[in-house]
């Protein structure tokens, strides 16, 4: 898009939407070609073990390309020749593209200094260094194992080989970057060296600087992105504030970040020197609430006037919209919150509530959101939908 230096709050939408790829008619079958590009967009799927509906990892790709094969993320995630990420801390957990490997390294070497990780598992790092080195040896010398596979790996057995101990040990080391993820067992991680696990054309890519690294990192945001304040140019990969408050300047100098207004918006923002500004959006997806679209909740409600919060840790009787409420968006606008589970047993979508924002009708957002639960339930094997039952004859389930 041509340089400009103001922009109505619509054409912010409409950038943040087509960097995250919601812009794009979806394909009318998928391959791994299609999963590989949305991984070029938004560089990282966040891992989390919520599995009501289904993982959180597999959502953006159904959200962006439609009812695909999950096996496709698996081999991109977890096999050997065609491996395509890799597991680490990037947005939280996340499998993160495999070459961006060299600019995490700096965050390994923090990690390895007691630095970047949560206070009770660098003072384990600092206090238990002998028995991590006795956790790393028995990995490299016995092969890919799970937590509870270490010597007397069972938990509440032995001191320091107990399950717990030896757990703590292994997620030292993979922040450290001295393990990897080498699969996953249900949703377990099995750990083992990188060097068995990363192809050596990545492992042996010269480490940059942090430096290089972090404005690296900041680069790929904003193209995530399309348009960020300094907060969510630094949320995406979980940068330290006071890292990004030195890199972001460099990055403007650069012309790598452009400042921009935005109406209504206070504060810096920044766009992407080449975020496309489509004329419409006309998407059509229901995303979780691990998906980048929503991950940084301010900047959800300033472009979409929709505060987003999530209720898993709600107590029931509080909840306002449900325990996994996803967001819908249609159009330009998030229209309505969706909460669904997926009955495996059962094989039935159980549509539990839907939430209408004020500005949106019912009959605006039901047949849209009706064919999105039927591609849901042929993507999740199921083969019924159950909704409330003001909403059944709407939504043609």
């Amino acid at each position: 898009m041509a340089p400009r230096t103001k922009l109505s709050l619509a054409q912010a939408r409409r950038i943040a939407l087509a960097a995250q790829g919601l812009h794009e008619v979806r394909p009318a079958s998928t391959s791994r070609r299609h999963l590989s590009r949305v991984l070029q967009r938004s560089h990282l799927l966040q891992i989390d073990s919520v599995n009501v509906l289904v993982r959180a990892q597999y959502m953006p790709l159904f959200s962006r390309i439609g009812a695909y094969d999950r096996d496709l993320l698996e081999k991109a995630a977890y096999h050997a020749r065609k491996r395509e990420t890799f597991e680490y801390w990037g947005h939280e957990a996340s499998l993160i593209r495999l070459d961006l490997h060299p600019v995490f390294r700096w965050r390994m070497e923090r990690a390895r200094r007691g630095e970047g990780i949560y206070g009770g598992l660098a003072k384990f790092g600092q206090e238990k260094r002998a028995f991590i080195e006795e956790v790393r040896r028995e990995i490299a010398t016995q092969g890919p194992m799970a937590a509870g596979e270490l010597s007397g790996g069972h938990k509440g057995q032995g001191s320091w080989w107990g399950w717990s101990d030896g757990k703590r040990a292994l997620e030292w080391l993979f922040w450290a970057g001295e393990v990897t993820t080498a699969t996953r067992r249900g949703f377990e991680r099995i750990y083992d060296l990188p060097e068995r696990v990363l192809p050596s054309d990545i492992l042996n890519v010269p480490t940059p600087s942090a430096d290089e690294a972090q404005r690296e990192l900041l680069r790929h945001s904003i193209r995530a992105l399309g348009i960020a304040s300094e907060r969510c140019l630094r949320d995406y990969f979980r940068l330290e504030p006071q890292d990004a408050k030195v890199r972001i300047p460099e990055l403007v100098e650069a012309g790598d970040l452009v400042p921009v207004t935005v109406e209504g918006w206070s504060g810096p923002v920044y766009l992407d020197p080449q975020a496309k500004l489509p004329r419409r959006v006309e998407a059509r997806a229901l995303v979780s609430p691990f998906d980048p679209i929503v991950w940084e909740r301010t900047r959800t409600e300033r472009l979409f006037d929709f505060r987003y919060r999530i209720e898993i840790y709600t107590p029931a009787e509080k909840r306002e919209f449900g325990y996994y409420c996803l967001p819908f968006v249609l159009g330009e606008r998030i229209v309505a919150r969706v909460d669904l589970k997926a009955d495996r047993a059962a094989g039935n979508l159980i549509v539990h509530s839907i939430h209408p924002e004020a500005s949106a009708a019912q009959d605006e957002i039901a047949p849209a959101l009706g064919e999105e639960l039927r591609l849901m339930a042929q993507w999740l094997n199921l083969g019924s939908i159950t909704a409330p039952k003001e909403w059944q004859a709407l939504l043609d389930v």
